[in-house]
Order: C-alpha cells, then sequence, then structure tokens
C-alpha cells in the first residue's frame, strides 16, 4: 500500500509541477483554470511525455537526461541497469509547451529503422533491438 500510495503522489506533483510550468514558471497559461475533468482529458495546452511512453520508447534516453540533470548526485534518484528509476516512486519527463503538441505513439519500426537509429545512438544493431524490442515490426530471432 505505501508503494501504490508513494506512486500517486509521484504523479501527482508531476501533475502539479505541470501546472506550474503552464501557469507560473513558463506562464503560458497564466488564466488557466481546469477542473480534474478537463485534467484527465488533458485539456491543457502542451504535453509531458517521457521515456518509455509510446511517443519515446527508447527507455535509455533516460541516461542523457540524468547526465544533464546531474539526478542522481542532486536529487538522489539513480537508474537501474534496465533504466528503471530507483526509487520507483519516482517521474521524469520532458515538457513541451507549443499548442500543437499532441501525444503520439511511434509505430512498429522495420530492421532499416533500427539500423539507422543504432548508427545514431552508436550501437549494435542487437543493442538497438534489445531496447526497441516492443516496437519491432520483425522477429530479431528469425523465427
Amino acid at each position: 500500500m505505501v508503494k501504490a500510495l508513494a506512486d500517486r503522489f509521484a504523479e501527482a506533483m508531476a501533475e502539479y509541477m505541470h501546472e506550474r510550468v503552464r501557469r507560473e514558471l513558463w506562464g503560458y497559461a497564466p488564466d488557466e483554470a481546469l477542473d480534474s475533468h478537463d485534467l484527465i482529458g488533458e485539456k491543457y495546452r502542451g504535453i509531458r511525455p517521457a521515456p518509455g511512453y509510446p511517443s519515446q520508447p527508447d527507455h535509455t534516453e533516460k541516461e542523457t537526461l540524468f547526465r544533464l540533470l546531474d539526478a542522481e548526485n542532486r536529487i538522489g534518484v539513480s537508474l537501474t541497469s534496465s533504466f528503471a528509476m530507483m526509487p520507483a516512486a519516482s517521474v521524469s519527463g520532458l515538457y513541451f509547451a507549443h499548442p500543437d503538441a499532441v501525444y503520439f505513439a511511434v509505430g512498429r519500426i522495420e530492421k532499416d529503422q533500427v539500423e539507422d537509429y543504432a548508427r545514431r545512438k552508436g550501437w549494435d544493431v542487437r543493442t538497438a533491438e534489445r531496447w526497441l524490442a516492443p516496437i519491432l515490426n520483425y522477429d530479431p530471432f528469425g523465427a
């Protein structure tokens, strides 16, 4: 029960911070007055996707984010070898404020796309296939 509550508190804080960004810190929606139904329906301007979301399926991008923010030293959140955050009741993400920003899902990808992504990340193809396995449109084991 404590873990479930901690997860809810982390998500609530992320929602609260997104509201503060919209209304105060970036201030592009200072008069926003949304009720809980509007928030659930994502009636606000902007999005806050994160590594692992359908629009950013590569969890390894958390490593870049954590390095740039010095997250482990600054707030004590670390990454496991599978890029899960510890403590588990943690959230990370990006803010996009553009009025046309919407959530989307990256579709299934083909081998040529994986090869290109692996090249740009400095990985071998097997490594890219491992991290992108849920969205591969082919069987990397040739079955």
